[in-house]
């Protein structure tokens, strides 16, 4: 395992010791992710890998203040998040646009809300048009979301988030859904965006190569409940080759985590069974 050097950048985002859980009826909550720490420094890509329920769609739903965690504190440049912050920019796993709108119009939704900075309408018509420019749907400006294909659809939803001047952005596997070539496009577009205009990320995925291609950090939750299991910092320059060594052995060392937390959890499953 690679460890992570630490960047001599200022911290843009700080979350310490969460706890999260899912409530049932007439039934004590189940915790999912236990003591979860995590700094995201200006300009970072850090990607979020681990198996289905260890609560890392929960998790990025904290950090964008649209959910509360049972336990922790998350800070953006060093002060408490309260709720929805505008220098957070949210992209679903579905682009979530409005049938009834147009492309522009989606872009446009949510900047007049009360915990958007207040700006004029000739700063909000520039900032949409060139959030649209710069995810290359300007021809398709006028369309609504029926008339757009699954790429053209995520596009308008990472420039709706765009249109915000967002400092972070959380994505929540955003490219699942789309075909490898327009997945690749995707992420090489996310790669542009937040190199020119210095923003941070936190990409969660299930895709260990997605996570490779594009982030600075990957970091892997395991165990139930989650957990931080593994770390690593990727240095190699972009362009990537997945097929490299160096991402080779990483790629490696991710499965074989997986595999143990997920024998240690089958075993501890059945022991409580017993």
């Amino acid at each position: 395992m690679v460890n992570p050097t630490p960047l001599a950048r200022k911290t843009v985002l700080d979350a310490q010791q969460l706890q999260l859980s899912y409530s049932r009826p007439k039934q004590s909550p189940t915790v999912v992710l236990r003591d979860f720490s995590l700094q995201l420094s200006e300009g970072e890509i850090v990607a979020i890998l681990g198996p289905s329920g260890v609560g890392k769609s929960s998790l990025l739903r904290v950090l964008a203040g649209l959910q509360n965690a049972d336990q922790g504190t998350v800070k953006v440049n060093n002060e408490p998040l309260q709720g929805p912050h505008p220098r957070l920019g949210f992209v679903f796993q579905d682009p979530s646009l409005l049938p009834w709108l147009n492309l522009e119009e989606n872009v446009r939704f949510g900047l007049d809300f009360k915990h958007q900075p207040h700006i004029s309408r000739e700063q909000i018509n520039a900032r949409v048009q060139a959030a649209i420019e710069e995810v290359n749907l300007t021809a398709a400006r006028l369309r609504y979301p029926s008339e757009l294909s699954g790429g053209m659809a995520q596009r308008a939803a990472l420039a709706r988030s765009l249109a915000r001047h967002p400092e972070i952005l959380l994505l929540d596997e955003p490219f699942s859904a789309l075909d490898e070539i327009t997945r690749s496009e995707m992420q090489e577009l996310l790669l542009q965006i937040t190199q020119k205009h210095k923003s941070a990320a936190i990409l969660v995925t299930h895709d260990i190569d997605e996570a490779l291609l594009v982030a600075d950090r990957i970091i892997l939750i395991g165990d139930m409940p989650g957990r931080q299991i593994g770390q690593w910092s990727i240095t190699q320059p972009h362009p990537r080759d997945t097929i490299s060594p160096t991402l080779t052995q990483t790629r490696v060392e991710i499965i074989q985590l997986l595999r143990q937390a997920r024998n240690k959890t089958a075993a501890n499953n059945a022991s409580m069974a017993a």
